[in-house]
């Protein structure tokens, strides 16, 4: 069997060790004679695989204890409905901040729901090619909340700065976070956020799971009249089970979780990697004569890398012979085109030592 690299935006590579410790447990799990995917939820061996899970995540990210994880489903475009059904149960509006597709699709489902979503800042103006700047921000009178994509996967924008405001008297306004593609790729200050949430698939584990972290005073802001499968208020208070979670998803983000302790070291380890990937990537891209990349450079992602070639007529190509040499999945978001170098945490620096090397041989070749 041959494992090649994988650089898709999501569903992502997992870690091949991750990936080998479930097939070591597929058909039996410690000796139980059955499957994690066969288990009762409310069974003592799953209740443990989860608390576990939900314990190895708080030490990762330094989770403050007035903060509830919760390990939900329907993936982080769910989560475009349940914030502000969660958020505006005493009134204002939600605020966002919009850097691109994901945060639009945000603001649309707000709007479809309440029929009102204010934009506090965006960067439309600059193409989505740079974030707009703290001082640019212009929240309504009676904002919620600020919502914000701090990594848009589509366009590779990122921010350099985590956006704090307040309102006209001083209050806090609560900054809500989709970290969907960014989390656990380094260090996080939680309690700067009072929301954040993250789809699995990039760097947590498989397509489905959603995490939620949520600080435990916004639990009273619910409207009424919401679904209890969408409140975080529900969720806390029955564990993340009031119906049958995504068992397998949470038992699979569980081992990521260990990976990430044990065998790199914890999230500043994993900040150093990320860095010297993202590093050798760009320079590869700024040094050659027929890469490109748009974005400004304060605001490149470290996690997806969008590139265009100088004659477009040679993407084809290119991604032919790049799928041949074992780089799979580098074709750009059909909204967007060219290539994307999705270079998640389960991305070896190996990997981007290959396409590096792929890039310069093609160039010469062919540039």
């Amino acid at each position: 069997m041959t494992r090649h690299y994988n650089f898709c935006a999501g569903p992502a590579a997992l870690p091949t060790a991750v990936l080998e410790r479930a097939r070591e447990e597929m058909l039996d799990y410690r000796g139980r004679g059955l499957s994690v995917m066969e288990m009762s939820h409310r069974s003592e061996e799953y209740v443990a695989i989860a608390e576990k899970a939900e314990a190895d995540l708080r030490e990762l990210l330094g989770v403050p204890s007035h903060y509830r994880i919760l390990f939900t489903q329907g993936g982080a475009s769910q989560q475009f409905a349940a914030v502000p059904w969660n958020l505006l149960g005493k009134g204002g509006t939600a605020n966002f901040i919009d850097t691109g597709i994901w945060g639009h699709k945000a603001i649309k489902e707000a709007r479809h729901l309440f029929g009102e979503a204010h934009v506090a800042a965006s960067s439309a103006d600059h193409s989505h090619l740079e974030v707009p700047r703290p001082e640019a921000i212009a929240l309504s009178s009676d904002a919620a909340y600020l919502h914000f994509t701090p990594n848009e996967t589509i366009g590779g924008l990122a921010f350099d700065y985590t956006p704090q405001v307040q309102r006209d008297d001083g209050s806090e306004v609560p900054l809500v976070a989709d970290m969907s593609s960014s989390i656990l790729s380094g260090p996080l200050d939680v309690s700067r956020y009072g929301i954040i949430y993250a789809g699995a698939q990039k760097n947590i584990g498989p397509a489905g799971l959603v995490v939620v972290i949520v600080r435990e005073d916004l639990l009273d802001r619910a409207r009424d009249d919401m679904p209890s499968l969408f409140s975080y208020r529900e969720l806390a208070a029955a564990g993340s089970m009031i119906n049958t979670p995504a068992t397998y998803s949470w038992y699979l983000a569980g081992l990521v979780f260990e990976w990430l302790k044990s065998d790199i070291g914890g999230l500043e380890a994993m900040d150093a990697i990320n860095q010297r990937k993202s590093d050798k990537l760009y320079a590869a891209i700024d040094n050659s004569a027929l890469y490109s990349n748009p974005i400004a450079v304060a605001n490149r992602s470290r996690m997806n890398v969008p590139f265009v070639l100088a004659d477009s007529r040679l993407d084809k190509e290119f991604l032919a012979e790049a799928d041949q040499a074992g780089l799979l999945n580098l074709k750009g978001h059909r909204s967007v085109g060219g290539m994307r170098a999705s270079i998640y945490n389960a991305v070896p620096e190996a990997a981007v030592d290959a396409l590096v090397a792929f890039m310069s041989d093609f160039e010469q070749r062919r540039g």
